[in-house]
């Protein structure tokens, strides 16, 4: 243990350095904050992920033909009813529905977008249980809403999408036809997702009678323990039904769990270069604390005899530089946390008013703890060897430096 004395004498030195002790706090500070706020958005992607495999799309499997481009705009290979009826009589699955997808153009007076408009059967709404989403305001649609529609979120927020925001009853164009809206989804946190909209599947092919019926995906619900041997038996009578020879599927049948799996690979991936990023930042912080110390032991060789020369023993000298280190690495450690903490709080709630709540932050004590004992152990690693070095001064020599 370091006595009170030698604390007072360490804090003195610093503040007589206080230029020298600045820049090596801001060097520590800058990659700590740096940590903190890509660890922080990090977690938060990584918890938003995971919620759905506990969620209610973990049982459902998904159906998609393969294709150049997304549901609704390419057609080049296409589902039908034949092929929902294969899905729905495979072993395992309990229901299955299949949902169509169109692009629309959406008009509020002279502001005009294009998005995807999504039909589904509200008597099988798997689709709906799958984006595990639930209301935030009106209803759910019913078999018999033909001319109504339900919205995502950004349609109620002003300036999201339109300068004007929509409410319970109001008429949307959508392909040139007043639709009225009956509800609002929750916010999912992605622009592409909260500005689409839901119609019933009867009332989507009304909007678009010259277009040939084509499911964008049928989504089954399945018995979740042979998940897999389910989503097997369901690509043989796909097979059959296309007449088709394995291994020369123009469909692909994935469940949630694998679609999750795969993304989380990239997301890991994607984190860890982030991290290793920020990691090389504090290791040239570590650097220039170690040079920091270095020179604080050249400059302070005659001062170093003095005080072993009245009496001072190595274990001393050892303890007053590694504690100036380490005290250089908490400070810098609580301020970057605190500024990272801070960044990020700010960050959140900017990408929130754009419209992309998934990329909330997860702001936790522990990972400021950690960042703080982080700085604290690459401070008090930095200044291990000059204080070593400094503890292993030679009386006389020491007193002899010029």
């Amino acid at each position: 243990m370091i006595s009170t004395e030698l604390i007072k004498y360490s804090l003195k030195n610093l503040l007589a350095r206080k230029g020298r002790s600045f820049l090596t706090i801001l060097s520590i500070f800058l990659g700590i904050a740096t940590i903190f706020i890509f660890i922080s958005y990090g977690l938060g992607l990584y918890f938003y992920v995971q919620d759905f495999t506990t969620g209610s799309s973990v049982d459902k499997v998904l159906v998609q033909a393969k294709g150049i481009g997304a549901p609704g705009i390419d057609d080049t290979f296409q589902l039908d009813d034949g092929d929902l009826d294969a899905v729905r009589d495979t072993l395992g699955v309990y229901e299955a529905t299949g949902s169509y997808f169109k692009v629309a153009q959406i008009k509020q007076k002279k502001e005009s977008i294009y998005s995807f408009v999504i039909g589904y059967d509200p008597d099988v709404p798997i689709m709906m249980e799958s984006l595990d989403v639930d209301l935030e305001k009106g209803r759910f649609l019913k078999m018999s809403d033909n001319g109504k529609a339900l919205l995502g979120y950004n349609y109620m927020v002003p300036e999201r999408i339109f300068s004007k925001p929509y409410n319970i009853g109001d008429k949307i164009e959508i392909q040139g036809v007043d639709v009225e809206v009956v509800g609002f989804l929750e916010e999912i946190g992605n622009p592409s997702d909260d500005s689409q909209i839901y119609l019933t599947n009867d009332y989507l092919l009304d909007l678009y009678p010259d277009s040939t019926p084509s499911y964008g995906m049928i989504i089954a619900r399945v018995e979740l323990k042979d998940i897999d041997k389910i989503v097997e038996r369901i690509e043989k009578n796909l097979r059959k039904h296309r007449g088709l020879e394995e291994g020369k599927e123009d469909f692909y049948v994935q469940s949630f769990k694998d679609l999750i799996e795969s993304f989380s690979i990239i997301l890991n991936g994607v984190i860890g270069f982030i991290i290793l990023i920020a990691l090389i930042s504090v290791v040239v912080s570590a650097i220039n604390t170690t040079n920091t110390m270095i020179t604080s032991v050249l400059e302070r060789i005659k001062e170093i005899g003095t005080m072993k020369a009245i009496g001072a023993t190595n274990s001393e000298v050892f303890k007053i530089f590694l504690f100036e280190s380490l005290f250089l690495g908490t400070v810098a450690g609580i301020l970057g946390g605190a500024f990272g903490w801070l960044l990020a709080y700010i960050g959140g709630i900017v990408l929130s008013n754009l419209g992309w709540g998934f990329l909330s932050p997860y702001l936790s004590i522990y990972l400021f703890l950690g960042c703080v004992a982080f700085a604290a152990v690459t401070g008090a690693v930095s200044g291990a060897v000059p204080a070593r070095s400094a503890s292993k001064t030679n009386v006389a020599d020491a007193l002899r430096y010029e």
